[in-house]
């Protein structure tokens, strides 16, 4: 087999990880794949940068907010005088550009394998009570306002706390009906309208992390219970778990819509209600742990697109086993910040 060239974004990992250090991961831990890595980033001092151990060649590439030809010009670039021959991108904000221009890419001979633009509109909040009771889950109680005057007539309707979110990006716990406001009008200046306002939910917080083949069938999944969050909400400590409802939900997720590429489901759980929260169309920043527990997606998404052999296809994953993550500090060169201020690469 020919050695692949494959691009990771997302390659930040401070208080709020991304996906990309993961990801990048879980493929050097394919030993057969025969693959070099390049970090795909955006701001300088972004970790994954400096872990040479991890990626092979760094790349700057602009902004998802430039315009399609600048983003085209800087991947013929890498592609010209590195080679490159996928992409996984992580994050929520490259991926409308890239499933956009998902034909531009392709003539430049860069594969993706990611969700199409009509699975991305999935994701916004106001789809998901549709979405839950298609895939026989439920959704917490969710309304779309385009004013204050209905934010705060749901509220008194629905009662306090509730959450405050933007319909692709942004969520926020209020408690008061002030705040409820401040964060509504925080909300439309940043991402614009509508706003969307639900109702709380109780239980324990469970994910799922899969990838569709894009035809009904799901290439592997992994459910864990989170255990400690930072104070961003983000997972620091997790176990497996084998929630077999949330767990056909996602195989009737993926064959319901033909997914293709990679997914989480983000849901509350209690007792034998399953709420679905959330719904996002790349990997998760803990889409390692799947990894190590034998369930190694980022690897089989490039197979699938390769037309290569899956990795234990069909294989099963242990529960209760449990996800540590931790700081970590590394040394480098101060030539390497100089090279990615200067030339754009390292």
């Amino acid at each position: 087999m020919k050695q692949l060239i494959i691009g990771v974004s997302g390659i930040s990992a401070v208080d709020n990880p991304c996906p990309g250090v993961g990801v990048a991961r879980s493929l050097r831990e394919d030993r057969e794949l025969n693959a070099k890595i390049i970090g795909l980033a955006y701001d300088v001092m972004e970790p994954g940068i400096y872990l040479d151990w991890l990626f092979d060649k760094i790349f700057m590439i602009p902004y998802p907010s430039h315009d399609k030809d600048t983003f085209i010009h800087r991947l013929r670039y890498i592609k010209k005088n590195y080679g490159l021959d996928f992409i996984i991108p992580n994050l929520d904000v490259e991926l409308p550009l890239y499933a956009r221009y998902i034909d531009e890419v392709a003539a430049l001979g860069i594969k993706l394998f990611i969700p199409t633009q009509e699975h991305l509109k999935l994701r916004a909040k106001d789809r998901l009570i549709e979405v839950a009771r298609l895939i026989n889950i439920t959704s917490p109680e969710t309304h779309v306002v385009y004013t204050l005057e209905k934010l705060t007539n749901i509220i008194y309707r629905m009662g306090l706390p509730v959450m405050v979110k933007g319909i692709f990006y942004a969520a926020y716990k209020v408690n008061s009906v002030d705040e409820a406001c401040l964060y509504f009008e925080r909300i439309v200046e940043e991402w614009g309208y509508p706003v969307i306002v639900q109702r709380i939910v109780c239980g324990e917080e469970m994910n799922v992390v899969g990838v569709g083949d894009g035809n009904g069938g799901i290439i592997g999944q992994v459910g864990i219970k989170k255990m400690w969050l930072t104070s961003l909400g983000k997972i620091w400590n997790g176990v497996t778990i084998k929630n077999s409802a949330m767990l056909k939900a996602s195989e009737t997720f993926v064959s319901l819509y033909n997914w293709r590429g990679p997914f989480e489901l983000e849901c509350i759980v209690d007792n034998s209600d399953i709420y679905l929260i959330e719904i996002n169309p790349r990997f998760p920043a803990w889409s390692y742990f799947a990894a190590g527990v034998g369930i190694n997606l980022p690897a089989n998404t490039v197979r699938m697109a390769f037309d290569l052999d899956l990795l234990h296809p069909g294989r099963d994953y242990e529960a209760g086993k449990l996800y540590i993550r931790y700081t970590y500090e590394t040394i480098a060169d101060m030539k390497i910040l100089q090279n990615i201020i200067t030339r754009g690469e390292n």
